[in-house]
């Protein structure tokens, strides 16, 4: 068997393009609500989204060629994030954090999100608020009809005005609207316009029927409790950084589908290749098994020896078993990883075969452990989710001190009102005699005209008759409102202290111990990096030392090899001698392809140990702004490969 590559890769696919590998999500933004223009009905309706895919990329397809898959390195990466099911199912949760932020914009707060630790501000922020803050206008709209008769005891008491009247008569129509919002600053604003019409068999009242108008505006401002963008954006904030972690939380799990891809990758080469030199190794037990039996039948061997040759063939049998066996099974373990279907029909009997072979120019160059350090702060996503929570923990902190404060509140109320209606257009006043006066006794009173004629007296009484009825309503109300004939204004300050505070002393101690809890977890992450990327440099640098030794151990297993073929060929050794040469030199073979394997399998755990794994790997996770695209990208459901939101995400890194 030749020695293996140590050159540059024997694929003979052509180089890849420099192009990166997009793993985005901007083709689908929900950070947004529907517009309401011009189709005013879309906030009300459920938004479409598309079912997952579920089939194998056509890309594997184009791959297939004589029943076998015949793929690259980076072939087996791209087709890993076109096809894993892990990013697929991870890829929901920036689109959850997406969808939190759209909520916390109304007001409200977002939703729990992978990896976040705070999903929303914990502050109980105006606790003794009826109406807690919507940033979402509110319009109501109200129709109220009543129509009644209501029965009467007392005909004045009653209002009523008129004796045998056993019930009051009474309609009423009423439409109301009101437009309410909240804003960031902590005010609130409440607008309201109320018409009503009234009619009732009552004879007090001045106008009958009667259209009375109102016209109302109230603006609140918190002082204290709840005052300030700062407060009244935390959950905005909070969701925002929210989204940040769930880009990181789906960076990481790209960056662990690579690893494993990638692992995978060169286990089967290795498993190949280690078929290869079992293979040979039998063939080589075979052989010397046939020499030994020659040797026993012409009796110059014991029969000893031929037991011990065939133990040896039925022990290197066994391994090629079970090198085959572990073939099967790694090109099973990569099948999965690079589809999302592997029974599918056109796969399920599909052999897979690696192009690239592992070598020590593929394991490349790496920093000193100093600068993998440096670069496992700025870029591992787990220490940068931590970096966010912090962000968040602090947040809630500023708001939970600000919950402490007493709630104080300012409100300005103005108010113009109309009343008109249906009234009777009095005419000319007229004099007649009334009633006689009478005396203590009862009797009429008379007086003595001029003659001397007894005449009663008479209590004169004005009546003044209706000649028409004056006939105003909602016009009319309407002006005498916005005219402001009738305003109304007010302003009140509400102070509100909770004695003793308890309930928000303790938010705020809570708020502040978990804070202090995240800043030790920090810490204690730092150190988990730090010793992840210790034992991934040692096993690197180990491994390259393996490599190096099954070199050579493999160049001098060959010399050995070569130099007991001469020895034969002179006749100063055996044939057993030669075959036991040869053996030792393949195994020498497998070792050195196992130290191989295990070295590009290191680099790319010590990538992922320091976060670059993406970077060399040229996939990319940025925010696409443009909405333009670039190539076709490889993930389903993506523009560029930019993920939203993370376009500034390492300019300030946790140190």
């Amino acid at each position: 068997m030749p020695p293996p590559a140590q050159g540059p890769s024997t694929s003979t696919a052509p180089p890849a393009a420099p192009i990166p590998v997009s793993l985005g999500l901007a083709k689908y933004n929900y950070t947004k609500g529907p517009r309401a223009f011009p189709n005013i009905i879309r906030p009300y309706l459920e938004v479409q989204i598309p079912g997952p895919e579920l089939t194998n990329s056509p890309r594997i397809e184009q791959l297939i060629h004589d029943g076998k898959l015949e793929i690259t390195l980076q072939d087996a990466v791209e087709l890993a994030l076109e096809n894993s099911l892990d990013i697929a199912v991870q890829r929901y949760v920036p689109w959850f954090a997406q969808e939190g932020i759209l909520r916390a914009r109304s007001g409200s707060v977002g939703f729990n999100v992978a990896g976040a630790d705070l999903p929303f501000s914990t502050a109980a922020i105006n606790p003794l608020s009826f109406f807690p803050l919507s940033f979402d206008p509110i319009i109501q709209s109200s129709v109220f009809i009543d129509d009644r008769t209501t029965p009467i005891n007392n005909p004045f008491i009653s209002g009523t005005g008129a004796t045998g009247v056993t019930g009051l008569v009474s309609h009423t129509t009423q439409f109301s609207d009101q437009y309410q919002q909240g804003f960031e600053t902590g005010t609130s604003l409440t607008a309201g316009w109320t018409s009503t019409r009234s009619s009732s068999s009552s004879a007090f009242n001045f106008f009958n029927p009667d259209v009375q108008t109102a016209l109302t505006v109230t603006l609140s401002q918190q002082l204290l409790n709840g005052a300030g963008l700062s407060v009244n954006r935390r959950n905005i904030r909070i969701a925002k950084n929210n989204e940040k972690i769930a880009d990181l939380v789906f960076e990481q799990q790209a960056i662990t589908t690579v690893t494993s891809t990638i692992t995978a990758y060169w286990e089967l080469v290795y498993a190949r290749q280690n078929v290869k030199v079992e293979e040979q190794a039998v063939a080589v037990s075979e052989k010397l098994y046939n020499d030994n039996m020659k040797q026993l039948q012409i009796g110059t061997m014991a029969p000893l020896d031929v037991t011990r040759a065939e133990a040896q063939l039925a022990s290197d049998q066994q391994n090629l078993i079970v090198s085959q066996t572990t073939q099967l099974q790694d090109q099973q373990t990569l099948k999965n990883a690079i589809t999302k279907d592997p029974l599918a029909a056109s796969l399920v009997n599909v052999e897979i075969v690696p192009t690239d072979l592992p070598n020590t120019a593929s394991a490349g160059e790496v920093p000193t452990f100093e600068q993998a350090m440096q670069q496992a702060l700025a870029k591992r996503p787990d220490l940068q989710e931590q970096f966010y929570n912090l962000k968040n923990a602090d947040i809630d902190v500023r708001a939970n001190k600000n919950a402490l404060l007493p709630t104080a509140t300012i409100s300005a109320s103005y108010g113009t009102f109309g009343l008109a209606g249906n009234s009777p257009i009095a005419g000319i006043p007229g004099t007649s005699a009334g009633s006689a006066i009478v005396g203590t006794n009862g009797q009429p009173i008379t007086v003595l005209d001029s003659n001397g004629v007894p005449v009663q007296i008479f209590s004169p009484v004005t009546t003044q008759t209706s000649v028409g009825v004056r006939q105003q309503g909602f016009t009319t109300a309407n002006n005498q409102m916005f005219h402001n004939q009738f305003p109304d204004y007010n302003v009140q300050l509400n102070v509100e202290v909770p004695l003793r505070n308890r309930a928000a002393q303790a938010d705020s101690q809570h708020a502040l111990l978990f804070k202090r809890q995240l800043e030790t977890q920090m810490q204690q992450m730092k150190n988990a990096a730090l010793l992840a990327v210790r034992n991934t440099y040692i096993a690197l640098e180990q491994d390259r030392a393996r490599v190096e030794a099954a070199s050579k151990a493999r160049e001098l297993q060959r010399q050995t090899f070569e130099a007991e073929q001469k020895k034969y060929q002179l006749g100063a050794s055996t044939v057993y001698n030669v075959i036991l040469t040869q053996r030792d030199y393949v195994t020498a073979q497998g070792t050195e392809l196992r130290a191989l394997a295990d070295l590009v399998e290191a680099k790319a755990n010590f990538e992922s140990a320091i976060g670059i794994t993406l970077d060399v790997n040229r996939v990319t996770i940025a925010d696409a702004k443009h909405g333009e695209v670039d190539r076709d990208t490889l993930i389903p459901g993506t523009l560029h490969g930019k993920v939203v939101g993370t376009e500034n995400l390492f300019n300030k890194s946790p140190q």
